[in-house]
């Protein structure tokens, strides 16, 4: 009998398994935290509000 394909559920479901018995759940919560802070904070420094202003301006045009 021929074994079928992991779907991409799957997949992500036995990763994620595999990663809390290796890390623990401490893990998640520290990487839960970090979350999309870093990210805007970083871009904040760098460009400024008037950045945000702009791109919320740009918005919804195409």
């Amino acid at each position: 009998m021929a074994e079928r394909k992991m779907t991409r559920s799957e997949a992500g479901r036995k990763g994620g398994k595999t990663t809390l018995k290796k890390y623990g759940i401490e893990f998640y919560r520290q990487i839960g935290q970090k979350g999309g802070r870093k990210g805007g904070q970083t871009t904040k420094a760098r460009y400024g509000p008037k950045f945000y202003q702009e791109i919320g301006r740009k918005g919804g045009l195409k």
